[in-house]
């Protein structure tokens, strides 16, 4: 059940993004956006550790805000998957990459801070 609610948070804050960012791009319908939401999932589950890691000394130098860059890039790296997969997400840009992130944090952890026990 955990693994649902938090491809509906996912699905929820990306398609806040998608209206409230121009450039991150949604054409299609709810059945597809749920795999958006689930290549999200996947991209923050697996290769955001890495990248994290990667990047650990720039986020030590700048303080954390270099993480805001790598969700960013995760962003984008679900955008360029999930036009791979043809599922209709595009994220327009490394601008909008980065506050369509910057929204779906926040989003994501509202719902998380709503949903959770």
């Amino acid at each position: 059940m955990n693994f649902v609610l938090r491809l509906l948070a996912n699905a929820a804050a990306l398609w806040v993004a998608t209206r409230l960012i121009p450039g991150v791009i949604y054409a299609g319908g709810w059945i597809p956006f749920l795999g958006v939401a689930l290549v999200f999932g996947f991209v923050n589950a697996f290769i955001r550790p890495v990248a994290k890691i990667l990047a650990f000394p720039l986020i030590i130098v700048t303080f954390g805000i270099f993480s805001l860059v790598v969700n960013g890039l995760m962003l984008w790296l679900t955008s360029a998957l999930s036009g791979a997969l043809g599922l209709g997400f595009h994220v327009g840009g490394f601008w909008a990459a980065f506050f369509g992130a910057l929204v779906v944090s926040i989003v994501s952890t509202l719902l998380s801070v709503m949903v959770t026990d």
